[in-house]
Order: structure tokens, then sequence, then C-alpha cells
């Protein structure tokens, strides 16, 4: 009696191999590259800093209970409107330490890692055993002020870790303006073509022809009241031509594939095949400019505010502390080091993260490597 060799149980038949997909090879591709990885780690190691700055330094509790409620004083560092009333009532003035003590002895209240603040200078005593902050040239970097306080007092790795949200919101913010035109604009004009490329195309050299900062300083001075989401929206709105110019060119090669002709013999309207079929398969090389525009805008924010045009204070920001610094750059040589440092380290982060992606999306250099 003969059995057959499928049905045994040491023989099972093969299972169908399943590719991988575009992005999931991407991934891979990127993982290789160990200067992109860590260039990635470290940027996700600025969003920790940035999401939990209240946590690492502060002089208002992250949580405390006064008079049986609990509240988060540290929440005002996000917005002023989030810290809770009472304290304004009590008259705290930010001295909380001493105050919860003596309006409320049951009262507890869980510290940041660093008692310094952002805003304003800590004085003597207004932590136990903790001096106060120096001022001027006499404000190096110490044990209670790690790396140094500027000319009025203020602690400056308060203001880095606190700057490192400003930091990521400017270059994430206005990329995310940036890509949101260049990406329509760039698929109108490549995909309608005719009168409405010419015009769209104009444009984008119109604007390319201006200079960036000239015309984000001319914009400036139209606002009389700067904040930092005027600066993001500006440098936005002055950024997205690159990204245009690609997305066109996309859209040009790509419309005349064969997935498009069977979405258009479907009955799929002009948009539903722009940005979903389209703009699907044109979004990996649009990825790599956004993400080298992040690491021009830091730098676009940061000299802005290291020549006075940023977003006003007590807004703490890294080219503000040079700014800072620039006045005794001999005797403060710590304002100029550290948020340079910062700035420099960021700015090569998102550079080798674009140049992981692609460097991971050419398929050039994929044939290359195969």
């Amino acid at each position: 009696m003969t059995t057959d060799a499928s049905s045994s149980p040491d023989h099972s038949p093969a299972e169908p191999l399943v590719s991988r997909g575009f992005w999931q090879e991407t991934w891979l591709r990127f993982r290789r590259r160990r200067l992109a990885m860590s260039a990635l780690y470290f940027v996700c190691f600025l969003g920790l800093v940035a999401l939990f700055s209240p946590c690492i330094a502060g002089t208002k509790p992250v949580v405390c209970q006064y008079k049986g409620n609990l509240y988060f004083p540290a929440l005002g560092y996000w917005n002023r409107a989030w810290e809770n009333p009472i304290f304004r009532k009590d008259r705290f003035r930010n001295r909380y330490p001493k105050n919860l003590a003596a309006k409320d002895p049951d009262s507890w209240a869980v510290w940041p890692l660093v008692y310094q603040d952002p805003y304003r200078r800590v004085r003597d005593d207004e932590w136990d055993g903790q001096p106060g902050n120096p001022t001027g040239a006499d404000g190096r970097p110490n044990r209670h002020n790690w790396f140094g306080t500027d000319q009025s007092g203020v602690d400056v790795f308060a203001q880095m870790v606190h700057g490192t949200r400003i930091a990521l919101l400017v270059g994430f913010v206005s990329m995310g303006i940036a890509a949101a035109i260049g990406v329509v604009v760039g698929a109108l004009a490549g995909f309608l073509g005719g009168w409405v490329d010419v015009l769209l195309s104009r444009l984008i050299e119109l604007v390319m022809c201006i200079p960036s900062l000239v015309l984000i300083l001319s914009l400036i001075a139209i606002i009389e009241e700067v904040t930092i989401w005027h600066l993001m929206a500006v440098i936005g709105v002055t950024s997205w031509t690159g990204i245009a110019r690609l997305t066109r060119a996309e859209f040009l090669k790509l419309k005349r594939m064969e997935f498009v002709t069977a979405a258009q013999a479907l009955g799929a309207s002009k948009f539903r095949i722009m940005f979903r079929h389209i703009l699907r398969n044109a979004l990996a090389p649009i990825l790599v400019p956004i993400t080298f525009g992040i690491a021009a805008a830091i730098l676009v924010e940061s000299g802005l505010s290291f020549l006075g045009f940023g977003a006003p204070p007590p807004n703490p920001s890294w080219g503000t502390l040079l700014n800072s610094g620039r006045v005794m750059i001999q005797q403060t040589w710590w304002l100029i080091l550290f948020p340079g440092l910062a700035i420099f380290l960021t700015v090569l982060a998102y550079n080798l993260i674009g140049e992981g992606l692609q460097e991971a999306t050419d398929p050039r250099l994929r044939k290359a490597e195969k």
C-alpha cells in the first residue's frame, strides 16, 4: 500500500511568497543606514523633550494637591489659560514651594527634575538651599545652572528645553503649510496641463525669484504684533516652490501610466485620480524635500530670532539665546555654544534623515545595490 507524499504530515504544501510593499521595503532599506537611524532617534528624543518639557525644567508643580483638590500648574507652560486661576487668586506669583506650604500645610506636589524657569530669574532661597541665579558675565555654568544663565539671570537649560517645542513646531507646522500649498499647486499644474500649467508655473517662478528672507521680513513688517504662529505661517507660505515643482514633475510622469487610464475608464473624477491614485505613488520623492525643508525652516526661524525679528519675548527660542549672547560674546560664551550646538545637531539630523529617505526611495540606488 502506498501513500501520497502530499498527504504525509512531513510534507506540507509550499506557502506562496508574499512580496513586501513599497513602504515596507523603503523602511528596511532606511534601517540599514546607521547615520539616518541615529538621526531619527535624535529627532524622536527631541520630540520627547518638547512634549515633557514642563516635567523636565520649571518652577511650577507637575501635579499638586491644594485645598483638597488636584491641580496641574505645569500645564501653564503650554497655555497660560490652563493654569488654574486659584493660584492667581491666592497670589502665588509663580512662587509655589513656600506658598503651598504656607497656605495649605496638608498640600503636596510633584516637581520638575530641574527647578528653573524659562521665563524668569529664580530668586534667593526660592527653593530650599538653592541660591538665586547670577546675572550677566557671572552666569557661567554651575551645578544649579547647567548651561549657565543669560544677562537677566534666566536659566539657559530651561530656555533650551522649552525652546525645543518652538523649534519642532516651526519645522513641522511651517513645512505642513508649505507641503499643502506645494502639493496642490504642483498637482493641478502637472495633471491639468495647458493654460493651468502655464499660469501656475509662472507663479512658482515668480515666487522663486523673490529672496525668501526679504519676503519674510517684508511680511513681518506688516504685522503689528508678531507671534510664533505668524512666523510659522510666513515661513510656510514662502517655502512651497520646491515641493510644487517636484510634485508637478511627478504628476506629469505618472498621469500617463496605465493605472490612471484604467481609473479614467472606470469613471473616476479628476480629483479622485489626482489625490487618491497619483499622489499615493508620487508621495515618496515628495517626502525628501519636505524633510530638508524642516531643517531649513528651523534655520530660518533661528536666523530671524538672532536678528531680532523672531517671536517676541518671553518665548524661549534657540535663536533668541544666540541674539542675547552676541552682545557679550567673549564673556558669555555659553549663550553661543549650547544653543548653536542644538541648532547644528537638529539641522544635521533632519538632513541625514532626508538623505536616508532619498537613498531608500531612489530606484536607481536600489538597482545598484542588487
